[in-house]
C-alpha cells in the first residue's frame, strides 16, 4: 500500500483508517477516478474493490416539548486484502467499524461508543440484496422504494429507532464524479449525500422513551487514496438551512493550520440541484475554543450571499476511544438560520 493511503482523508482518519497501516493490503484496490458511472440503488451499498468506505448518519432532533438531541451513527469498512477468498467464515478480508453517539443537548450530556468486527457469519456488512448496512445490532434498513430508511442502534445507556425519508435526490459531490482531496490521479473519493432526511422515531435514554422529529444527513464515500503528506486534518460542516437549502463544506488543513487549496464544498438548492464550490468560494474562520477545538465559526460564501455563524450548546461532543475527534450538533445564525453537524480532527492517533 502506498504511504499516502495511510493518511486517508475526510473522515476515516477520525474513525480508524490508520488500521490500514497495521493490516497491509496485498492486492491493489481501485482508486476514485473521473467519469465514474453512478447507479442507484447499487451505489448505496458495498464497494469492496475500493479499500475504504463509510456510511455516515447525523441529525438534530426534538421532542414535542422541545427537548433537543443530536445523534451520530457511522459504519466503516477498511479493506485488508481485496482478493482474499476466506477459507473459513472468520478469515478477514475487511475490518468493519462503527461509531454511535447521542448528544443530550438540553441535559448537557454526551454519550458515545464504538465497535470493531469482521463480517464473519453475517456480523457486519453492507449488502444490496437485503438493502441493509449493519454492524451487530446497529443497522440501517432501506425500504424497497429506496426513499426511506430505518436506523436502529442499541447501547447500555440509550437506544433509538428512527425513520428517515429523503426530501431530495442523492447529491454527488465534486466534479465529473469525484471529490478531489489532493494533487494526483486517484487522490479523491466518490462522495454521495442525502442532505435533507425528514426524521421521526423514538429515543430511549436511561429507560425513558421519547418521541422525536427533526432532520438528518447521510454521507457515503468510497475511495482508496486521498490525503497527501502535507495535509494533516480537516474541519467538515453539514448545514441545513430553514429555507430548504443545504451547504456542505470541508476545510483541509496544513500543519500550520492554513487551508489547503483542495478544500471544497457543495450548495444544494430547494429543488435538490447541486453547485460545486472550491476553496476560493468560501471562508471559514474559527472562533471560541473548547480545549483544542474551535466550537464557534464564521462561514461566508459571498457568491451565494451566505454569511452565518455556527455554535453549539454542548461543547463536550468529543468522541474518545481508539481515536479521538470532535463531532457534534450545531446551530446556525446570521442571514440564514438552521441546524447542522460539525466534525473536527486534531492530531488523531489510533490507540490499540
Amino acid at each position: 500500500m502506498k504511504s499516502n493511503s495511510s493518511l486517508a482523508a475526510c473522515r476515516l482518519l477520525s474513525a480508524g483508517l490508520m488500521l490500514v497501516n497495521l493490516l497491509a493490503a496485498t492486492a491493489p484496490y481501485r482508486v476514485a477516478l473521473p467519469g465514474y458511472h453512478y447507479e442507484f440503488p447499487r451505489d448505496h451499498f458495498n464497494h469492496s474493490d475500493f479499500q475504504t468506505e463509510w456510511w455516515y448518519y447525523t441529525g438534530n432532533l426534538r421532542t414535542p416539548e422541545g427537548r433537543r438531541f443530536g445523534f451520530e451513527l457511522t459504519f466503516f469498512r477498511v479493506g485488508v486484502d481485496r482478493n482474499q477468498k476466506p477459507a473459513a467464515v472468520w478469515d478477514v478480508r475487511d475490518v468493519w467499524m462503527a461509531h454511535l453517539a447521542l448528544s443530550d443537548i438540553d441535559g448537557n450530556r454526551f454519550f458515545h461508543t464504538e465497535r470493531f468486527n469482521r463480517a464473519g457469519a453475517g456480523i457486519a456488512g453492507a449488502d444490496l440484496a437485503p438493502a441493509r448496512v449493519w454492524n451487530g445490532n446497529w443497522q440501517t434498513q432501506w425500504q424497497p422504494d429506496v426513499k426511506s430508511q430505518t436506523l436502529t442502534a442499541i447501547d447500555k445507556n440509550f437506544s433509538f429507532e428512527l425513520q428517515l425519508k429523503t426530501e431530495k435526490p442523492p447529491v454527488i459531490h465534486g466534479t465529473n464524479g469525484v471529490s478531489q482531496k489532493s494533487e494526483g490521479e486517484g487522490h479523491a473519493s466518490h462522495y454521495i449525500s442525502f442532505t435533507r432526511l425528514l426524521t421521526t422515531g423514538n429515543i430511549t435514554l436511561e429507560g425513558t422513551k421519547l418521541a422525536v422529529t427533526g432532520l438528518s444527513w447521510m454521507d457515503h464515500e468510497f475511495f482508496t487514496e486521498q490525503l497527501s503528506p502535507e495535509q494533516n486534518g480537516w474541519d467538515w460542516f453539514s448545514l441545513q438551512f430553514d429555507d430548504g437549502t443545504e451547504l456542505m463544506l470541508f476545510r483541509l488543513r496544513h500543519e500550520d493550520g492554513t487551508a489547503d487549496p483542495f478544500s471544497a464544498g457543495t450548495y444544494v438548492d430547494r429543488q435538490g440541484r447541486a453547485t460545486a464550490l472550491t476553496q476560493k468560494d468560501f471562508t471559514a474562520i474559527p472562533g471560541k475554543m473548547w480545549r483544542i477545538y474551535p466550537v464557534e465559526w464564521k462561514l461566508r460564501v459571498p457568491s451565494l450571499g451566505i454569511d452565518v455563524s455556527i455554535s453549539t450548546r454542548l461543547p463536550q461532543q468529543e468522541l474518545t476511544g481508539r481515536v479521538t475527534y470532535w463531532e457534534g450538533a450545531i446551530e446556525i445564525t446570521g442571514n440564514r438560520q438552521g441546524v447542522g453537524y460539525l466534525e473536527m480532527t486534531r492530531d488523531v492517533k489510533l490507540r490499540m
